[in-house]
C-alpha cells in the first residue's frame, strides 16, 4: 500500500465540507460475512432467485429456509476495525453520512449515527398483507417453533424488511439527494455494479467531487476515481482514521 495515497486521501478528507461513505459488502467480510460477487460470494453457492419477490411469493416455505440461515449468521456478526474506522471519521465529523447496500446494521453497532440502508434492515420484519412491524428475532423464534413459513396474526405471511431482487430501491432518491450535496464519496468494499445504488458515487463525481475507492477487486469505477487501493479494506481504513488523528493532532 502506498503511503502517498494514504497521505493524499488524508488530505482530500481534511478538506472536505459535506463527505459521505458509500458501502458494500466488501465491508463486512472482515465479519464473516460472505460478500456477494467476489471468489467466495453467496451467489457462487445459491442462485439469486432465492432472495427475490418472485420467490418469495412463489414459494415463501422455501424462501423462508434460505433466508431465516442468513439472518442468523447477520444476526451474530459483529463490527470489525473497518466499521469502528467509519464511525470514528462520523464522530470527528469528516464523514456526514454513511450510504450502505448492506442489512446487516453492523455501522450502527459500530456507533454511526447517520447510516441509510438502501436495501432495508435484517433487524425487521413485517407482514406482506396488513404490513405490521415485526423484530426479525420474533420471526426467528416463530421459524423455530415450527412455523415456516412465518404467519402473522391476521394470517399474512411475514417476510423481511429487505429489499429484494426484482423491488424498487426505496431509499435511493434520498441517498442521491445527499450526492448531490457531497464534495467527496469514500466508497468502501463495494463492487459497483449493483444498480441503482452504484449511481450514488457517480453523482458525486459528475458533481465536481472527488471520488476515493477501497475494494479488494477492480470496480467499473475505477478510471474517475481521483485514489484507488486494492487492499484489506479493515487495514486501509484503521490506517486513514490513526493517520487522520496525528495530523488533526499536529494542527
Amino acid at each position: 500500500m502506498e503511503d502517498e495515497k494514504i497521505n493524499t486521501i488524508v488530505d482530500m478528507l481534511l478538506s472536505s465540507v459535506n463527505a459521505i461513505a458509500f458501502t458494500g459488502a466488501g465491508i463486512s467480510t472482515a465479519s464473516g460475512i460472505p460478500d456477494f460477487r467476489g471468489p467466495n460470494g453467496l451467489w457462487k453457492k445459491y442462485s439469486p432467485e432465492l432472495a427475490s419477490i418472485e420467490y418469495f411469493e412463489r414459494d415463501p416455505k422455501g424462501f423462508w429456509e434460505f433466508y431465516s440461515t442468513r439472518m442468523r449468521s447477520l444476526f451474530e456478526a459483529k463490527p470489525n476495525p473497518a466499521h469502528f474506522a467509519l464511525a470514528e471519521l462520523e464522530r470527528i465529523g469528516l464523514i456526514k453520512y454513511i450510504i450502505t447496500q448492506n442489512i446487516d446494521g453492523l455501522h450502527q453497532k459500530a456507533g454511526s449515527k447517520n447510516v441509510i440502508e438502501l436495501h432495508g434492515t435484517m433487524k425487521r420484519s413485517y407482514c406482506s398483507s396488513c404490513f405490521r412491524s415485526y423484530d426479525s428475532s420474533e420471526v426467528l423464534t416463530k421459524i423455530d417453533n415450527g412455523e415456516l413459513p412465518p404467519k402473522c396474526s391476521c394470517g399474512g405471511i411475514i417476510r423481511p424488511d429487505v429489499v429484494l431482487f426484482g423491488e424498487p430501491v426505496k431509499e435511493i432518491n434520498y441517498a442521491l439527494q445527499i450526492a448531490y450535496d457531497s464534495d467527496l464519496a469514500l466508497v468502501v468494499g463495494s463492487s459497483l455494479t449493483v444498480y441503482p445504488a452504484n449511481l450514488v458515487p457517480q453523482v458525486v463525481k459528475e458533481r465536481g467531487g472527488r471520488l476515493i475507492i477501497l475494494n479488494m477487486e477492480e470496480t467499473p469505477l475505477d478510471f474517475i476515481a481521483d485514489v484507488v487501493i486494492r487492499d484489506r479494506v479493515e487495514k486501509v481504513l484503521s490506517i486513514i482514521v490513526n493517520e487522520v488523528k496525528r495530523k488533526v493532532d499536529l494542527g
